[in-house]
């Protein structure tokens, strides 16, 4: 067991002693594995997909838009929730402004995975908005470079920043064009040129990326492993595979897949379990946590060193608190809606085949409580909030001892 948290107590061990220095993150590959370098010292993510919506808000809502004095509040309540549990990055948008980012990481030592959504719901063109947005068109390949070799120019040299990510689960977008082409064969359908566009241009954006400043790996986000063969054809120039995946209590062999067909190291951007149970239809806490325990274990089993795949740098629970907006996007904001949306056989504990059993606004290891007058709210951790804390505490406690 002690192998598979080579890097996590290292974090314990300097996360108080984090200055404002600029670093610089690389990718090293060595006979036991891939591992994140901070300025030469092993990083492995224990990361939280992160977000701050208020009961009542939807998704137009932003903290960063909010009093200096109301986000510093929100931040000053959080952040040492996500450091107590042994959280040392959050994936934040690109909306978050840079001293937002070095505030985070100088106060309570957590750093920012930046993501540029690269398209996926939509973009503005000659001042109109295309919902679906085409990854071969030439004014679209101009806009989405512009946009993120500023994203580097505005946040290159921010303390706190460990690494850009691009897009979020893109290849899903490229269905738009219907399902009826989908019994073309495989090289014919319109959604797989689509998607050879799209990572050919995830590839040219990471060149371009890194010719503004080399500093910081780029990573791309594709949900699951769907369209690997292209991507390690056309994504050579990308540091870090990242992947949003929702297989219930086991990954599978999803790490060995990517090793063996694309030999870049992976970072599970997304990962979870809701606190909903479709069948008792009622809270199930322990179900949750018994998931993202056994998530994590594979994670840290498939690090450098751990005697596994040994490809991984890290992951990022989804997500820390409810999102109570989800289900209905901007109506029945003020109730916590446990309609479930889609169906996934992993999650055993509520599946029943035909009905759909996954519950988007009950995904957080922390249930949301009311606002106060500063437009603050509280957190309850649930269980997995604290078996979380205590499996990093006791693998830390399991290295320290040998």
């Amino acid at each position: 067991m002690r192998k598979y948290f080579p890097f996590f107590v290292f974090w314990l061990l300097i996360s108080n002693f984090c200055s404002s220095q600029v670093v610089k993150v690389n990718i090293k590959e060595a006979t036991n594995g891939f591992t994140l370098e901070v300025n030469g010292k092993p990083f492995f993510i224990t990361g939280m997909n992160w977000d701050y919506y208020p009961i009542g808000t939807d998704y137009e809502y932003s903290l960063w838009q909010q009093p200096t004095a109301t986000i510093k509040e929100a931040l000053d309540y959080e952040m040492p929730l996500l450091r107590n549990m042994g959280v040392n990055t959050i994936r934040q948008y690109s909306v978050i402004p840079p001293e937002w980012i070095k505030y985070i990481y100088e106060n309570y030592g957590i750093y920012t995975v930046l993501n540029h959504t690269f398209g996926r719901y939509g973009l503005t063109l000659n001042g109109k908005w295309e919902a679906n947005t085409d990854y071969s068109s030439p004014l679209v390949i101009e806009t989405l470079l512009k946009e993120v070799d500023s994203m580097v120019i505005k946040y290159k040299n921010t303390p706190g920043l460990l690494m850009f990510l691009l897009g979020n689960e893109n290849n899903y977008g490229l269905f738009w064009q219907g399902a009826e082409t989908e019994n073309i064969p495989l090289e014919n359908r319109k959604s797989t040129i689509a998607a050879i566009h799209l990572y050919q241009l995830f590839n040219e954006a990471a060149v371009s990326m890194k010719a503004i400043d080399a500093n910081y790996p780029i990573a791309i986000c594709n949900g699951d492993l769907m369209y690997l063969d292209i991507i390690a054809k056309e994504c050579k120039d990308v540091d870090v595979f990242g992947v949003n995946i929702y297989r219930g209590i086991s990954f599978g062999n999803a790490f060995e897949k990517i090793k063996t067909a694309y030999n870049k190291p992976v970072m599970f951007t997304e990962f979870g379990a809701d606190a909903f149970n479709e069948i008792t239809k009622s809270v199930d806490q322990k179900d949750q946590a018994t998931c993202l325990v056994e998530n994590w274990k594979e994670v840290y089993a498939n690090a450098a060193g751990g005697g596994k795949a040994e490809n991984c740098i890290g992951g990022f629970t989804f997500q820390f608190s409810d999102g109570w907006w989800k289900s209905g996007q901007d109506i029945n904001l003020e109730k916590h809606d446990s309609t479930a949306s889609w169906s996934n056989g992993g999650y055993k504990y509520d599946y029943q085949k035909g009905i759909n059993n996954m519950n988007e606004e009950w995904f957080g290891i922390c249930a949301k409580g009311a606002t106060n007058k500063n437009g603050v709210y509280k957190l309850y951790p649930r269980k997995a909030y604290y078996a979380l804390k205590k499996l990093n505490k006791e693998f830390a406690s399991s290295i320290i001892k040998h």
